[in-house]
C-alpha cells in the first residue's frame, strides 16, 4: 500500500515534463504528502499494549560467568550486576554476611508474593561499621558480602526458587551473592585453615507486642532444644547437628561450653552488655519466639562439613540497630567478643 501511494506521488508532481519549470512551485506539496506517507506508515503499526501492572517479559540478557571479575584480592571492593551484591574481599579468617538490609527498588524485579518481605533494618550499615572496627582492631578486613536489594525483590538467606520468584535478574543476584560467600569460605580456608561466618539479621516484636531486647545467636539448634538441661544438650549428636561443628571439635572445651557457657559467644557479648540468647544467663529461649539459623548458616556452617563454622546473628533494633551511635558501641564489642571467641576455641589470636 505504500509503493502504491508514493507512485501516486511521483506522478503528482510530475505529470508531465512541461511541470519539471515548475517543480518549486510543487515541492510544497510533494513535502506534504512525504509527510503524510510517514505518518501513515506510523500510524499502521499496532499500539502498545495497556500497561496494567507489572508484565514479565522474556528476558534477552545473557550474563557473563560467575568469577569474571577475579581472582578477588584482599582490600579490594567487588559488584555484581547493577551494584546489587557488594563484595569486600578480605584478609581476617571472618565472614560477615547481610542479606537482608538492602533498600534497592528496581523494576525490573517484581515483589516477591511468598516468604517474609520485611527488611532487617540497619544491617548494612551496621555491618559496614563492624568491618571497619574489626580492620582497626585486627590490622586486617574481614570478608563481607551485601545485598543491596530490599527483601522485597531478594532474599538471600533462602534457596533460589524462594527467594527470586523465578525472576531472571534476581536469580542472578543471588547466584552472585552465594558465589562471593563461596569464594569468601575457600579463601578463608585456604590461607587460615579455620574461619567463622557472621550472617548479620534483625529481629522485631512478637505477634503479641513483646520486644524481645536479647540477641538471638543461631547455630541450627532449636529453640526447644536450647530450652535443654546441659546433660542432654552436652553431647556428640548435638554437637555434630550444629553449625559450629568443626569449631567444636578443634577446641579444648566441652561442647556445652562453646555454645552457652563461659567461652560462649553469647556469654562474652553478655559481659559486655549486651544480652544474648544462648548464653550463660539465657540458656535458651524459654518458649519465646527465637531463630536457630536460616539457608546461609546451614550452607557455610560445618554442620555438613568443612572448616568454616556459622552463627547467624539475629539483632534487635533498639539500643544496637537503631541509632548510628549504636552502631560503633555495638561493633566494638562485637570485636572483642569475636578475638576472644576466636582465641578461645581455634587455639590462636586473630590476624590477617
Amino acid at each position: 500500500m505504500l509503493l502504491i501511494f508514493v507512485r501516486h506521488v511521483y506522478f503528482y508532481v510530475y505529470p508531465c515534463k512541461e511541470m519539471k519549470k515548475n517543480s518549486a512551485l510543487l515541492r510544497i506539496p510533494f513535502l506534504t504528502a512525504v509527510t503524510f506517507v510517514f505518518f501513515l506508515f506510523i500510524g499502521c503499526e499496532d499500539p502498545e499494549p495497556e500497561q496494567t501492572g507489572y508484565i514479565q517479559t522474556v528476558p534477552q540478557d545473557t550474563f557473563p560467568e560467575l568469577g569474571h571479575d577475579g581472582p578477588y584480592f584482599e582490600d579490594s571492593i567487588y559488584f555484581g550486576r547493577e551494584q546489587y551484591i557488594e563484595y569486600h574481599a578480605g584478609s581476617l579468617p571472618i565472614i560477615l554476611s547481610a542479606p537482608h538490609g538492602g533498600w534497592k527498588e528496581p523494576t525490573e524485579i517484581p515483589d516477591r508474593t511468598e516468604g517474609t518481605t520485611i527488611t532487617d533494618i540497619n544491617t548494612y550499615q551496621l555491618t559496614r561499621v563492624i568491618m571497619d572496627t574489626l580492620m582497626a582492631r585486627f590490622g586486617g578486613k574481614p570478608h563481607v558480602i551485601l545485598c543491596l536489594l530490599e527483601r522485597l525483590k531478594l532474599d538471600a538467606n533462602r534457596d533460589v526458587d524462594e527467594a527470586a520468584g523465578g525472576n531472571l535478574y534476581a536469580e542472578r543476584a543471588w547466584a552472585e551473592y552465594h558465589h562471593y560467600l563461596d569464594i569468601a569460605k575457600e579463601l578463608v580456608t585456604m590461607n587460615h585453615g579455620s574461619g567463622i561466618v557472621f550472617d548479620i539479621h534483625g529481629h522485631g516484636e512478637n505477634p503479641d507486642g513483646y520486644y524481645d531486647l536479647r540477641t538471638w545467636l543461631g547455630y541450627l539448634i532449636k529453640g526447644d532444644e536450647l530450652d535443654l538441661p546441659d546433660e542432654d544438650l552436652n553431647t556428640t549428636a548435638f554437637k555434630n547437628q550444629s553449625s559450629i561443628k568443626a569449631l567444636a571439635d578443634s577446641s579444648t572445651y566441652a561442647f556445652i561450653n562453646i555454645l552457652r557457657g563461659e567461652t560462649s559467644f553469647g556469654t562474652i557479648m553478655d559481659s559486655l552488655g549486651y544480652a544474648c540468647v544462648p548464653s550463660v544467663n539465657d540458656l535458651g529461649p524459654a518458649g519465646s519466639r527465637y531463630f536457630s539459623g536460616g539457608y546461609i548458616t546451614a550452607r557455610y556452617g560445618s554442620r555438613d562439613g568443612g572448616i568454616i563454622s556459622a552463627i547467624q546473628v539475629e539483632l534487635p533494633q533498639p539500643g544496637i540497630r537503631d541509632l548510628e551511635e549504636n552502631w560503633s558501641s555495638y561493633a566494638s564489642a562485637f570485636a572483642t567478643a569475636v578475638g576472644a571467641y576466636y582465641g578461645h576455641h581455634l587455639g590462636r589470636n586473630m590476624q590477617p
